[in-house]
């Protein structure tokens, strides 16, 4: 099959081929027609005649005098052209083992897919993304990242002060994460200068070359896919908004902070998050993946300060909404301090429709590994495991999927490989033709919303298409 590849109309190998071939048919017939003309004009002397007579093969027969020629030189031809290639493509097939071999990475470099990979959107930011996307750009699967650009703290905030760009620190990250290979260029995007005293200290190098080609090339989504060159990612990343936002809360006892950090620092637990200005526009290029996705994720990541601000765009909600891929939330595996403090898995989902009024997803992914939290989270650190203690009010409008997700070396974070291979089975198993909305329960938790169908929780296992199957999902202590 991969021979075959080669041969396929615009490789532009066969050409190149065809001109080799050509080049050592003229040389071989320029040093033929000298050698000819040597032999009949000049003499051999007597003592090497013997010598010319067997290595001219004059003691066999035309043709078959040539083709004991042509036969071994072409084998040798085709077998040095090969060696050559391998040893020239060596360091580029073993930095990139899963791209199916050389013909095939030249097959998609100037044909582009020809098997239409699954379509993947990550929605969220911070720490969360960034670790799903490490996992889930080494699966086979086209993937676009959705990142908010209001965080206000540390370097992105003094950038965004300075020189009114949106924030580049999520961005950064998301880009380094599905950088092809993380090593040099990506240690130095992720470099922070460390100069106390200086206008430098505190910033790192990605998000000051983000913000200056932002200024060399007039607008910051042109700096985020140069950049994306410059690392060579394996995706895509997007920004929720273009525009310089800002998330501000109110406040369980009814104060308005405005800022990420000042919103986290001031752990008084958070009634709702809203965006300033209210009426960003989303971007474009983002609301088109969302729209063309095979499944589209929510999270992992903060909920209030990473994944509900993308949403409050009014764009991206409406994607959402009228999308037919299959929206998960992926739920934390551990609370944030000053967010989620107690939260379990239904309190994070009602946080979400609490700000939209409507749950724009499908089903939730749910941590079902404790064990690593029991022994691995320390109790000054103020954060507890995410339990599942049923889903309450949202009982029969989610499907539940509870999944070995945690890194069992620090439970306060997924694993990216265990959660990727959760998101491609599920991107699997709902992708290709456009569904139809599945017919609605009989109890009132089921009920279409917004005219279409819910579902029924299920212990991680797909029902039919409008099937009535419980958890069983044991529910945790609280």
């Amino acid at each position: 099959m991969r021979y075959r590849t080669w041969l396929r109309p615009g490789m532009r190998v066969k050409r190149w081929i065809i001109v080799l071939f050509g080049g050592v048919v003229l040389t071989s017939l320029a040093t033929a027609m000298g050698l000819a003309w040597l032999y009949r004009n000049y003499s051999v002397p007597g003592q090497f005649s013997n010598v010319v007579y067997y290595a001219t093969l004059q003691f066999i027969d035309h043709p078959y005098r040539e083709l004991l020629v042509i036969v071994p030189g072409a084998a040798l031809l085709i077998w040095g052209v090969l060696q050559l290639s391998r040893s020239l493509t060596g360091p580029l097939m073993e930095s990139r083992p899963d791209e199916g071999g050389l013909a095939k990475i030249i097959e998609t470099h100037r044909l582009g897919e020809s098997e239409p990979r699954l379509k993947i959107v990550t929605i969220g930011g911070g720490t969360g993304l960034s670790t799903l996307l490490r996992g889930i750009k080494l699966e086979p699967v086209a993937i676009t990242a959705i990142v908010t650009a209001g965080d206000d703290g540390g370097s992105s905030g003094r950038l965004r002060t300075e020189f009114n760009v949106p924030a580049p620190g999520d961005i950064r990250n998301c880009l380094v994460a599905l950088a092809d290979s993380e090593t040099l260029l990506g240690d130095l995007f992720q470099y922070r200068f460390d100069a106390e005293g200086s206008s430098l200290d505190g910033h790192s190098f990605g998000n000051l070359f983000i913000t200056a080609l932002a200024k060399v090339s007039g607008s910051f989504e042109q700096a985020i896919i140069e950049s994306g060159r410059v690392l060579n990612i394996r995706g895509a990343v997007y920004p929720s908004s273009t525009e310089n936002i800002v998330v501000g809360a109110e406040m369980a006892d009814g104060t308005v902070l405005r800022g990420e950090t000042t919103i986290v620092d001031a752990k008084a637990g958070i009634n709702r998050v809203f965006l300033d200005p209210p009426d960003a526009e989303a971007y474009l290029p983002a609301v088109t993946a969302i729209l063309e996705a095979d499944l589209v994720v929510l999270g992992p990541g903060s909920l209030y300060t990473s994944v509900i601000p993308n949403l409050l765009v009014d764009g991206i909600a409406h994607a959402l909404r009228h999308s037919t891929a299959e929206k998960v939330y992926v739920c934390n595996v551990a609370t944030q301090p000053g967010e989620t403090d107690g939260y379990d898995v239904a309190d994070h989902i009602r946080g979400i429709q609490r700000q939209l009024g409507d749950l724009p997803i499908d089903r939730v992914i749910v941590n079902s590994n404790l064990e690593p939290s029991a022994d691995g989270i320390k109790p000054e650190w103020g954060v507890s495991a995410v339990r599942f203690n049923g889903l309450g009010d949202f009982e029969g409008q989610l499907v539940v999927e509870p999944r070995d997700v945690v890194n069992p070396d620090f439970p306060l974070r997924h694993d990216p490989q265990k959660l990727a291979r959760v998101l491609v089975e599920l991107a699997q198993r709902f992708s290709g033709p456009p569904r139809q909305p599945p017919v609605a329960t009989q109890s009132p938790a089921a009920q279409p919303r917004n005219g279409r169908a819910v579902r029924v929780a299920t212990n991680g296992h797909t029902p039919a298409r409008g099937g009535t199957r419980q958890s069983s999902l044991p529910h945790a202590d609280a």
